[in-house]
């Protein structure tokens, strides 16, 4: 059964498109969480995350030097970061127990995806510096971006819109169920 599309009134123009809303972005677009300077101190959300509760700063799993978090503005389901605990901005800024910890924690962080949501590949990177696409480059952090078959769909590509099948709280549990204690 297919019904006619709503005819959108108000400010605009009439176009027949229905709308999908997501106020929930406008946060991120706006800058919400993001630090007031370079320093710690200045407000770095991965400075904060380590102290809160798993659940309250959606924590997956905690090492020696370094975190898995979500993303609270994810690509995908199941978008986390690997992220160290020391307030660094670049990758030449860890100390090898660090880099050794942060690879090792992108390889768990592929197996627990694997294992919770079948992820058939990844996107793995970080952003050095603000020009290079940043959101908080006075932090370093590592994506790891879960892929499947077929999941970019006409919602992204033409509506500009993610559509999450799973509440982040739910996600988090997922993953840290998941999450292998060694490789």
């Amino acid at each position: 059964m297919t019904t006619e599309p709503e005819q959108q009134i108000g400010v605009g123009t009439q176009d027949a498109f229905q709308r999908l809303w997501t106020p929930h972005r406008m946060a991120y677009i706006q800058g919400e969480n993001k630090p007031t300077g370079p320093g710690s101190e200045d407000g770095c959300p991965f400075c904060v995350i380590p102290s809160k509760s798993d659940e309250d700063g959606l924590v997956i799993a905690r090492g020696q030097g370094v975190y898995a978090v979500l993303n609270l503005y994810p690509y995908n389901g199941g978008h986390l970061m690997v992220v160290p605990y020391r307030h660094v901005a670049d990758y030449t800024d860890l100390d090898e127990a660090e880099t050794v910890e942060l690879a090792a924690f992108t390889k768990r962080a592929m197996v627990a995806l694997r294992a919770a949501s079948g992820a058939h590949g990844f996107n793995i990177g970080m952003n050095q510096g603000a020009v290079a696409g940043a959101g908080i480059a006075a932090h370093l952090h590592q994506h790891v971006v879960p892929r499947w078959g077929g999941d970019t769909n006409f919602m992204p590509v033409v509506g500009h819109t993610k559509v999450l099948p799973q509440l982040l709280a739910d996600t988090r549990k997922m993953l840290a169920d998941a999450w292998p204690a060694t490789l």
